[in-house]
């Protein structure tokens, strides 16, 4: 007879012991989402005040950085109190809704930029039609879009990992509910189900990546046919944003999920998922905001505006 029991409760392991690190990395994880929330809210109030931004392309972006802020949010305060509290304990169902949130996001931002893509395509190559093509419509289908697309890969797996047993642990080797520490402590036959993870993230990782590729290369094509290097330059900057924060995006979701077997390594892809949990959503505003002059200027006019109501 199989000798397990039913868990309720998990022990999160976080980071660190050292009680000054983890004082430094409060303090630097607190000041990290705070500035991500700012950025990225900052980005979406524009996007939503400011008549130059009314675009397709801010469209996606004003959504992006909602994902961002998701993203974040259900990550990083949880931890933040356990490094503040020292209760480092959580029940299952929270720990279940972490895990998907943090997954179907992620999977959404994927989706998401590839539609980035495809707009900076569109806008590249065939300027012309790029607002009966790019409609509001369409904007809207592609954003919901890429949330379906993201619970089709994310639910199955996600059900049967119901189904896993805990019979030797419940302390959990990272500092949040995330998959594989989460497979390493079951003891429940997961081959099958980490190879059938594994062929979905490849599946999304090369479908996303394609589709971002072939845009880029049309765009490259049409840019160099561009007569005037001025016009050259310009068009490169407007995608420049676009490509740094896929190759962070793709560079760090590589490095983490397409590896061995999830019961080895844990403790490598902790730091990566902290900066990618952290620091990449501050990053992606400034990004965004620093490549681009009508997000400035935008960000200047609000600003003005505040400061002449403060004044009155």
């Amino acid at each position: 007879m199989k000798n397990y029991t039913v868990l309720t409760t998990f022990i999160l392991l976080g980071l660190t012991d050292d009680p000054n690190l983890q004082i430094a990395l409060f303090v630097f994880l607190f000041l990290t989402y705070l500035l991500s929330v700012i950025g990225n809210i900052t980005i979406i109030t524009l996007t939503f005040i400011d008549v130059h931004l009314k675009t397709p392309m801010y469209f996606f972006l004003r959504n992006f950085s909602f994902l961002e802020v998701s993203f974040t949010t259900v990550c990083i305060p949880r931890y933040l109190y356990t490094l503040a509290s020292g209760d480092n304990t959580t029940t299952y169902n929270p720990c279940a809704a972490q895990l998907f949130f943090v997954v179907v996001l992620g999977v959404t931002e994927f989706f998401l930029l590839t539609a980035m893509s495809y707009d900076r395509y569109v806008a590249i190559c065939k300027p012309l039609h790029y607002m009966t093509i790019m409609n509001n419509r369409v904007c809207i289908k592609f954003l919901i879009g890429c949330y379906v697309l993201a619970l089709i890969v994310v639910l199955p797996p996600y059900i049967m990992g119901f189904k896993l047993e805990f019979c030797n642990s419940n302390v959990i080797d990272h500092f949040g509910c995330d998959a594989a520490p989460i497979l390493k402590i079951t003891c429940s036959d997961t081959e099958f189900l980490e190879r059938f993870v594994l062929v979905l993230a490849v599946l999304v990782l090369i479908f996303t990546l394609v589709c971002v590729i072939m845009s880029y290369t049309y765009i490259i094509k049409t840019i160099l046919r561009f007569p005037s290097a001025q016009q050259r330059k310009k068009a490169f900057s407007t995608c420049s944003s676009h490509i740094i924060v896929v190759s962070i995006t793709y560079g760090s979701c590589i490095f983490i999920y397409i590896k061995p077997h999830a019961k080895e390594g844990v403790a490598m892809n902790k730091i990566v998922s902290l900066l990618t949990t952290s620091v990449a959503p501050v990053m992606n505003p400034f990004i965004y905001t620093l490549r681009n002059k009508q997000v400035v200027q935008a960000f200047k006019d609000m600003l003005k505006r505040i400061a002449s109501i403060s004044k009155n």
